[in-house]
C-alpha cells in the first residue's frame, strides 16, 4: 500500500481522494453483489424475519442484510482506512463480536440479557482498550473534564444506548439505513473540514455510506424476491460505528496538546453530536417514557415509535422515512446555525425540537380525528 501511495504522489494524485473514490465504489459493489446470495440462502434455509407485535411488514422477509454491510465495511476499511485499525487496536475485534451476536439474534433470537452482556463487553473494549471515550462535557450542566472512571462509565453507557437506539428505529423500510447515510455524511464532512489528521475517519464515513446505499437498493425494492432487512446485525453495527464516530468528533475539540496534531475549539461540540444523532436518542427516550407512564416494562415491544405514528397517519414507509429524516435534518441545520451560543441553551433547543418531532404526528392525528 505504501508503494502504491508513493506511485500516486509521483503522479501528483492525492491518495486521500483515491481512497475516498475506491472506498465508496468497492464498499457499494461488495454489498450490492453479496446481498442476492444472502437472500437466496435465507430463503432456502428459511432464515426470515417473522411479522411480530411491532412489525410494520406483513410477510416473511430475509433479515441478514447486516452481514453484507459488515463484510463490505470490514474489507474496505482494512484496505482504505487501515490507519484506524492501527490506532484503535480493539475496533475490529468489537465489530466481529457485534457480527456474531447480531447474526445469532437474527437467526435464533437471543435473550435480551445476553445481548446486553455482549454490548457491555464490546463497549468496554473500545472505551478502555482503544481509549475512545467522552473526556469532557464542555460545560453542559456546569461539567467540564470528567474523571477517568466517570468518563469510562459514561462512554460505555453512551455506546450501549446508541447501539440499541439504532436497533429501535429500524422499524420501517429505509429509515435506519437512510439516517445512517445522513449521519455518516455529516460526520464525514465535519472531519474533512477539520484537517488531514482526520482523513481516515472521512474514508470510514464514505465506506459506510457506500455499503448502506447498496443495502438500501434492496431494502427499498418493490420486488418481493429482492427485499431484505439489515436485522440486528446491521443496526447494532451501524449504531456502534456512529457512536464511535460521534465520540471521535467530540474528542477533536479537546485540547490534549499533542505534538503535530492540530486542535480546534467548539464549545458546542457535544450538542452538535447530539443533534446529528437526535432521532434515535429522542425515539428511544420517548418510547421508554411512554412505557413507564403506562406502567409497562421499558423492554416491552409496542407501536409508540415515531415511524409507527406516521404509519398510523396512512403514510407509506418511504414517505414516513423521508419526512422523519427531513425534519431531523432541520434540527441539525438549526444546531449548526446556533453553534456559537451557550452549549446548555443549544442542547435545550435541540431536545425541545427533537421531542416536538416525536409528538407532532400525535397532534396531527388528534386534529384529523376531531374533524371527522
Amino acid at each position: 500500500m505504501k508503494n502504491f501511495e508513493l506511485f500516486l504522489s509521483e503522479m501528483d494524485i492525492s491518495i486521500f481522494y483515491v481512497k475516498i473514490g475506491f472506498g465508496f465504489l468497492f464498499s457499494f459493489l461488495i454489498t450490492f453483489f453479496a446481498i442476492p446470495t444472502i437472500i437466496k440462502i435465507s430463503r432456502r434455509k428459511n432464515l426470515m424475519d417473522e411479522p411480530g407485535v411491532r412489525s410494520s411488514h406483513l410477510r416473511k422477509i430475509p433479515n441478514l442484510g447486516g452481514i453484507a454491510i459488515f463484510y463490505s465495511i470490514g474489507i474496505c476499511t482494512s484496505i482504505f482506512a487501515y490507519e484506524l485499525f492501527d490506532l484503535y487496536k480493539f475496533l475490529f475485534a468489537s465489530l466481529l463480536i457485534l457480527l456474531y451476536i447480531g447474526v445469532m439474534d437474527d437467526i435464533v433470537v437471543m435473550r435480551a440479557y445476553k445481548k446486553l452482556v455482549a454490548q457491555i463487553v464490546v463497549s468496554t473494549l473500545i472505551v478502555i482498550g482503544s481509549d475512545i471515550r467522552i473526556r469532557n462535557l464542555f460545560g453542559i450542566f456546569g461539567i467540564y473534564e470528567l474523571e477517568y472512571v466517570v468518563s469510562v462509565i459514561f462512554s460505555v453507557i453512551t455506546f450501549i444506548v446508541l447501539i440499541n437506539a439504532f436497533n429501535l428505529i429500524d422499524g420501517i423500510d429505509g429509515l435506519a439505513g437512510g439516517y445512517s447515510v445522513i449521519c455518516s455524511a455529516l460526520f464525514g464532512i465535519s472531519y474533512y473540514r477539520l484537517g488531514e489528521y482526520n482523513y481516515p475517519l472521512v474514508v470510514l464515513s464514505v465506506i459506510i455510506i457506500g455499503a448502506v446505499l447498496a443495502f438500501l437498493y434492496y431494502n427499498l425494492s418493490n420486488y418481493r424476491t429482492n427485499k431484505i432487512f439489515m436485522g440486528d446485525t446491521g443496526s447494532m453495527l451501524l449504531g456502534f460505528l456512529l457512536a464511535f464516530t460521534s465520540i471521535c468528533f467530540i474528542d477533536i475539540f479537546i485540547d490534549k496538546k499533542l505534538p503535530g496534531i492540530p486542535r480546534y475549539h467548539l464549545q458546542s461540540a457535544p450538542a452538535i453530536a447530539v443533534a446529528i444523532l437526535i432521532l434515535p436518542i429522542v425515539d428511544t427516550l420517548n418510547v421508554i417514557m411512554v412505557r413507564l407512564w403506562n406502567k409497562k416494562s421499558p423492554f416491552d415491544a409496542d407501536k409508540n415509535h415515531i415511524h409507527h405514528k406516521l404509519l398510523k397517519l396512512d403514510f407509506t414507509h418511504r414517505r414516513s422515512g423521508f419526512y422523519i429524516i427531513v425534519y431531523y435534518l432541520f434540527i441539525v441545520a438549526v444546531a449548526y446555525c446556533l453553534r456559537h451560543i451557550n452549549v446548555n441553551l443549544l442542547l435545550l433547543v435541540i431536545v425541545i425540537l427533537g421531542f416536538t418531532g416525536a409528538y407532532l404526528p400525535d397532534f396531527i392525528y388528534s386534529v384529523r380525528n376531531n374533524r371527522k
